[in-house]
Formats: structure tokens, C-alpha cells, sequence
């Protein structure tokens, strides 16, 4: 299996999703936001967390102009995985792959502590490691973290089950608890918290590492 990390000005999160990838064995490349094409044979794109482009004008709307977006959008048309986290979610719904926005903390701060998350559904590459209503610990790092959609559009998420992931204590006041949602062919996963932040017991935690963990099994037919 084969991932491509986006890097953006900005992405400081890029190297840490790359080496959660590494770690669960899946061969990693980093790519440049200015690169029109990803590298032959990838199977899954990470949009990593942190500011691209500084968060100037609004998050993520600057990164979902870049050449490679084209890239991406393809890729996942094709049926191509994706994974968007923090700052890779934001820009995943400035593209259309991902519907509702994300906006300003109801507390309008800045917010990194780990949190608790109950997993939405299992039915997904990214989420079939765990147990639906299960109880995971996952770190967050953000400013803009309110997830909000229209009710049509919350409704036909809960309905089609592509709630990943819900807050325990909701701490940015996201609509529904929402802390990460699929596409509607579930090869499409953004989520606010960071697992690769939760990927090593050395860093306090190994939550996150059953996302990455799972992926290599999931996508490898042998």
C-alpha cells in the first residue's frame, strides 16, 4: 500500500502523519502543494493538520486552490482513499469532497488537550479496527473545530451512518457532536482530532494507531 502526504505552507502536522503511516507499514511519500500529479500507485492521500497558508482568509479555502487539489479531487473520484485531519478536513470541505463547514470554537479559543471520541460507525476502512460505540482517547488541536451543516445535510449523514466519530464532551460546540464524518462510498474520512498524535504509547497514547493500524490489512486483498 502506498500513501501521499500533502505538504502546504504552513502544514505542521505533515511529518507526524507521515511517520503513523510509516509505522504501520504503509510507504509514504511527501508531496508538494504546487505538484499537478501524486505518485503513481497511491492508494491513500493525507491532508495533514495545521495552518495552510496561515489560515489567511479562511481555513483551508486557500490550500483547496492549490495545483495538487486537482490531484486529490481525481483521485478520489476514481475511488481513491482519503484522509483529512484538522487542518485536512477544513480543506475537504472547501473542495466539495466533504459537505458543512468548520467554524470557530463556541468558546472562540484555541483548543489542544486529548479529548474523548465514541466511534459513529465501523462500516469504513478507516474506522473497522474499532467497535461502534466505542470509547476512544484522541488529542485535539484547533481554533476552528465547530463542525456545521445544514439539517438536510445532518440528517443524511446520520441516516446513511457516516458519523466516524463524536465528541464526548463536544468542546468546540460542533453540531451533533460531530468530530469526523465520511463520503457518501466511505473512502473519504475527516476528522477534527488527531490520531496520528495518538499513535505511539511513548507520546501518551496508542488510540490512533488502530485507524493507521487497520488500513494495511484492509486495503492489501493478500
Amino acid at each position: 500500500m502506498r500513501a501521499a502526504v500533502i505538504v502546504f505552507p504552513g502544514s505542521n502536522c505533515d511529518r507526524d502523519l507521515a511517520v503513523a503511516l510509516e509505522a504501520a507499514g504503509i510507504e509514504t511519500t511527501m508531496v508538494w502543494h504546487k505538484d499537478t500529479a501524486l505518485p503513481e500507485g497511491t492508494d491513500l492521500v493525507g491532508v495533514p493538520g495545521g495552518f495552510s497558508y496561515g489560515d489567511y482568509l479562511r481555513c483551508g479555502a486557500i490550500a483547496a486552490t492549490s495545483p495538487v487539489i486537482g490531484a486529490v479531487i481525481r483521485h478520489a473520484e476514481r475511488g481513491g482513499y482519503v484522509l483529512g485531519v484538522c487542518n485536512g478536513f477544513q480543506i475537504l470541505t472547501e473542495t466539495g469532497l466533504l459537505p458543512g463547514a468548520l467554524l470557530r470554537n463556541a468558546g472562540l479559543k484555541y483548543i489542544c488537550r486529548t479529548v474523548p471520541l465514541t466511534v459513529g460507525t465501523a462500516d469504513s476502512v478507516f474506522t473497522a479496527g474499532y467497535a461502534a460505540g466505542e470509547r476512544i482517547d484522541v488529542p485535539i488541536a484547533h481554533h476552528d473545530g465547530n463542525y456545521i451543516a445544514d439539517a438536510g445535510t445532518l440528517d443524511r449523514l446520520e441516516g446513511e451512518d457516516r458519523v466516524a466519530f463524536r465528541y464526548g464532551d463536544n468542546p468546540n460546540g460542533s453540531v451533533r457532536d460531530i468530530a469526523g464524518i465520511l463520503s457518501e462510498n466511505r473512502r473519504v474520512l475527516g476528522m477534527m482530532p488527531h490520531p496520528e498524535r495518538a499513535a505511539d504509547r511513548g507520546h501518551g497514547g496508542t488510540d490512533g494507531q488502530r485507524l493507521f493500524a487497520h488500513l494495511t490489512a484492509a486495503m492489501d486483498p493478500a
